[in-house]
């Protein structure tokens, strides 16, 4: 009987690991799409020479 509570208390600490990790990533995606400016990358300013070269549509520094 204990071992088998042993084996339930085991993986409920498993799963329960496994959905605070999911929970923690999350919430440091939802960090970094919230403190960070992608807007503010190098691109190019002029229109390229070449093909293949591209600008931002609008500029956003």
């Amino acid at each position: 009987m204990k071992a088998a509570l042993g084996h339930r208390v085991f993986w409920v600490g498993m799963i329960a690991t496994a959905v605070l990790v999911v929970l923690l990533a999350n919430v440091h995606l939802l960090y970094v799409a919230f403190s960070s400016q992608p807007g503010c990358v190098p691109h190019l300013k002029e229109r390229g020479q070449t093909s293949g070269q591209f600008r931002a549509a609008k500029s956003a520094c």
